[in-house]
C-alpha cells in the first residue's frame, strides 16, 4: 500500500512536468474562444438578417371586447414581462408583443407594446399591404384607390395590378432624376466651382480675368438652368399619381407614388416570393444610400469608405513599418538607443486610439493640411480644402496607430532568418542591398503580411480616432467620382463602425434602428474577415514560395 501511494505521488508531478495540462488548457481556451466567436457571429446573423424577411402583417382587436382598438402591423418582438398590480406586491408574468404599426406620419410612434391577454380576434388578411416610403418609414393598411392627378383610375381589387405598373414608371422617373442630380448637375457644379477658384486665383495675383472664362461660366449656367427646368418637369410627373390607403384608425391616407419605393402583400406571398423579396432587400441594403437619419436604406457609402480607408492605410503603413524594422534589425548598431527605440515602439501599441485621433487632428489636419491650403489653395480660403478632416488624414492617422504592429511582426520575421543565409549571399558576391531585397525580405514576407493582417483587423474596427479626422454621419458624395482628379482624398467619408455607433446610440427611432445595428455589425465583421482571408492567402503563397525552399 505504501509503494502504491509513492508511485501515485511521483506520477502526478511527472505528468505535470510533461506540459500536458498546459496543452489541454490551451486547447480549452481556443475552444471557448471559437465558441464565443461563433456565438457572436450567429447572434449578429440571426438578429440582422431577419430584418430583410417580409414578415406577415397581423390585424387584431386590442382592449375590451366590442370596444377594442383595431391594430395593424408586424410582430417585431415577443417577451415575458413583470407587471405589478395596484393591490399586490407580487408581480404577474405577462406576455407582451412589440408591434410595428408604421404610419409614423399619421400616428407616431410607429412601435407600440401590447399585452397578449388583451389581444382578440387575431387574423392575417391577405389584402393587407406594406408600403415602403422614402420618408416616415413603412405604412400598413388596405388599398382603396389609385388616382392620376385628381381622377380616380382604379378602386378595390383593380388597384393592385395597376399599382405595379405605375410603380415601375415612378421608379424610372426617380432614377432619371437621380442621374441628372448626381451626374450632370454635379459635374456642372464641379466645373463652376473650378472656374470660380480660377477666377479668384487670377484676382489674387492682380491679373485680368480672361473673357473665355466668363464665357464658360455663362455656358455652364445656361446648361444648369436647362437641367433645373427638366428636373422640375420630372418632379411634376413623379407626383402625378397617388394611392389611397385605409390605415388602422379607419382614415384614408393619400401616398404619392413619388414617395413609394416598394409595395408588397406579405400575407399572400408564397415561400419563393418571400425568398426573392428577401434577397432583393439584402441587395438593396448593400447598394443603396441610407435614409431617414440612417435608420432606413442601405450602407453602400459606409462600405466604400471603410474598404477604401483600410486599403489606403495598408499602402501607407506597410512600407513605413518594413523600412523601420529593416533599419532596426539590419543596419542600426545594437545598443542602448536601439533598445530604447524598441521599447518606445512597443509602448506605442498600447496608446489609446483617441490619442492618435487628437494627434492626427492637430498635426495632419491643422498643421499639414492648413499648410497645404496656404501654399496651393489660397484662392479657396477661408473654406479649407485639405485643412479639414478627410479620408487621407484618417488613413494616415490609422497608419500611425497600426505602425507598431507591422514593425514588431516584421522584425520578428527578420530575426528568425538564419545568419548563414545572409553570409552565404554576401560570400557569393551580392551586395548588402541585393541580399536584403532578393533574399532577406522575400523570406520575411510572410511575417510582414502577418503584421499587415493584424493592422487591418485593428484599423477596420476603430471608431474613436475617425470621429476627429474625417468620418461623418452622412457624406454628401463618395471620395471617388467622375470629376477630375477622380479620387478626392480630401473629402469626408462614412465608416461602418461609426455607422453602427450612430444608428445604435444617436438614432431618434431606437426600435427601427436596432435590426440595422445587427446587420451592419455583421457586415463589418464579414468585411474584416474577407480582408484578412485575402492577406492570409497571399501570405500562404509566399510561405510556399520562399519559406521552405530558402530555409532548407
Amino acid at each position: 500500500m505504501v509503494a502504491g501511494r509513492n508511485s501515485i505521488g511521483t506520477a502526478g508531478p511527472a505528468w505535470w512536468r510533461t506540459g500536458t495540462p498546459l496543452i489541454w488548457l490551451n486547447a480549452l481556451a481556443i475552444a471557448v474562444s471559437l465558441c464565443a466567436v461563433v456565438g457572436l457571429v450567429g447572434l449578429l446573423a440571426v438578429k440582422g438578417l431577419a430584418y430583410f424577411w417580409p414578415s406577415n402583417v397581423v390585424e387584431f382587436e386590442y382592449g375590451e371586447p366590442a370596444r377594442g382598438e383595431l391594430v395593424i402591423g408586424e410582430i417585431a418582438n415577443r417577451e415575458i414581462a413583470e407587471v405589478y398590480a395596484n393591490d399586490s406586491d407580487a408581480p404577474n408574468m405577462v406576455e407582451r408583443w412589440l408591434i410595428k404599426t408604421g404610419n409614423r406620419r399619421e400616428h407616431a410612434p410607429d412601435f407600440r407594446w401590447v399585452n397578449r391577454e388583451a389581444v382578440s380576434d387575431l387574423r392575417r388578411p391577405r389584402d393587407l399591404v406594406v408600403l415602403q416610403r422614402t420618408e416616415w418609414g413603412n405604412a400598413y393598411g388596405r388599398l382603396t384607390g389609385l388616382r392620376e392627378g385628381d381622377a380616380m383610375v382604379a378602386q378595390g381589387a383593380d388597384v393592385w395590378p395597376l399599382l405595379q405598373e405605375r410603380l415601375l414608371r415612378a421608379e424610372s422617373i426617380r432614377s432619371h432624376i437621380k442621374a441628372i442630380e448626381s451626374r450632370q448637375i454635379g459635374s456642372i457644379n464641379h466645373d463652376l466651382e473650378r472656374l470660380r477658384l480660377e477666377r479668384r486665383r487670377i484676382e489674387l495675383a492682380g491679373g485680368e480675368v480672361p473673357f473665355d472664362l466668363a464665357l464658360k461660366e455663362r455656358e455652364l449656367n445656361s446648361r444648369y438652368h436647362t437641367l433645373e427646368a427638366r428636373l422640375r418637369q420630372l418632379e411634376v410627373e413623379l407626383g402625378r399619381d397617388s394611392v389611397e390607403l385605409e390605415i388602422m384608425s379607419g382614415s384614408l391616407v393619400a401616398v404619392p407614388l413619388g414617395e413609394l419605393l416598394r409595395v408588397w402583400r406579405p400575407n399572400s406571398m408564397s415561400l419563393w416570393q418571400k425568398l426573392a423579396h428577401y434577397f432583393r432587400g439584402l441587395g438593396r441594403f448593400l447598394t443603396e444610400d441610407p435614409r431617414e437619419a440612417n435608420t432606413e436604406g442601405g450602407v453602400f457609402p459606409a462600405i466604400f469608405g471603410t474598404v477604401m480607408m483600410v486599403l489606403l492605410m495598408s499602402v501607407v503603413v506597410t512600407p513605413l513599418g518594413v523600412v523601420a524594422a529593416v533599419y532596426l534589425r539590419e543596419y542600426s548598431r545594437q545598443g542602448p538607443l536601439v533598445r530604447v527605440t524598441r521599447i518606445a515602439v512597443n509602448n506605442l501599441a498600447g496608446v489609446p486610439s483617441i490619442v492618435y485621433g487628437v494627434f492626427g487632428l492637430g498635426f495632419f489636419v491643422y498643421l499639414i493640411g492648413g499648410g497645404i491650403d496656404d501654399l496651393f489653395f489660397a484662392e479657396a480660403k477661408p473654406a479649407p480644402t485639405f485643412g479639414t478632416p478627410g479620408l487621407m488624414w484618417a488613413s494616415l492617422t490609422l497608419a500611425l496607430l497600426t505602425l507598431p504592429v507591422v514593425i514588431v511582426a516584421t522584425e520578428e520575421g527578420l530575426t528568425r532568418i538564419p545568419r548563414a543565409i545572409r553570409e552565404g549571399s554576401l560570400a557569393l558576391g551580392a551586395t548588402k542591398a541585393e541580399t536584403l531585397f532578393r533574399v532577406v525580405l522575400p523570406i520575411a514576407s510572410p511575417s510582414i503580411l502577418t503584421g499587415v493582417i493584424l493592422a487591418i483587423a485593428r484599423a477596420a474596427g476603430e471608431v474613436a480616432p475617425l470621429m476627429l479626422v474625417g468620418v461623418v454621419k452622412l457624406a454628401p458624395s463618395l471620395p471617388v467620382d467622375g470629376n477630375f482628379p477622380y479620387v478626392h482624398l480630401e473629402r469626408k467619408f462614412m465608416h461602418l463602425g461609426f455607422h453602427i455607433y450612430d444608428v445604435g446610440f444617436q438614432s431618434p427611432n431606437v426600435e427601427a434602428a436596432r435590426p440595422l445595428v445587427f446587420a451592419t455589425a455583421l457586415l463589418l465583421v464579414l468585411i474584416i474577415v474577407a480582408l484578412n482571408i485575402t492577406a492570409i492567402l497571399l501570405r500562404n503563397k509566399l510561405e510556399q514560395r520562399f519559406g521552405s525552399n530558402e530555409l532548407e
